[in-house]
């Protein structure tokens, strides 16, 4: 029995010295061509993910957008977003965002797999809190790197400030700095 154990193990061992093994892919060098005009962009991100362990509360934003390239860099589009806080105690609190944004890569510092990039955005935003609801202007200053693993797959990591005038949780505006990550899928226009 040893014997054939042994035999087996030393042949499996063999063959699989012999066989080419592929590595996942974890960059792509794609020049410009994703962010040319005509082009388009879809995606979307996960941003202000966290626990407070003295609130006792949870909060996640998802936030998908879609955009298109006006000129070589330069996207126009909109994001839309939809987050929950929960609340120990009290009612959860729904958020809600739709805001046209503009998107310039720049050509500093750029790499063959990767870009920089700077967003702006502007539109409403709003919560809905325990049957009542309320509705305000919001806008967005954010900076971020796409790191691109395939030919039209970008990771992103985006952060900026953010700010929303809307009563939500009780306070009179929501304002701060916030962290997301996400994805974009690059689409080639008709040429």
């Amino acid at each position: 029995m040893k014997k054939i154990i042994l035999t087996l193990t030393f042949s499996a061992s063999i063959f699989t010295l012999g066989q080419d093994i592929t590595r996942p892919v974890s960059s792509a060098e794609v020049g410009e061509k994703p962010i040319q005009k005509g082009n388009w962009l879809v995606g979307g991100s996960i941003g202000s993910l966290g626990y407070s362990f003295e609130g006792e509360n949870f909060n996640i934003n998802i936030n998908p957008q879609a955009g298109y390239f006006i000129s070589d860099g330069v996207a126009l589009g909109l994001t839309t977003g939809l987050g929950l806080q929960t609340v120990k105690g009290g009612d959860n609190i729904w958020s809600y965002k739709l805001m046209p944004f503009i998107r310039y890569y720049f050509p500093e510092g750029a790499s063959s797999t990767g870009r920089f990039f700077g967003q702006g955005e502007l539109g409403i935003t709003g919560a809905e809190s325990g049957g009542t609801s309320d509705t305000s202007f919001g806008f967005g200053i954010n900076a971020g790197y796409a790191h691109f693993i395939s030919r039209t797959v970008a990771l992103e990591v985006t952060g900026g400030y953010n700010y929303s005038k809307s009563n939500h949780a009780s306070a009179e505006a929501q304002n701060g700095l916030g962290v997301a990550v996400g994805f974009q899928i690059y689409l080639p226009g008709k040429r």
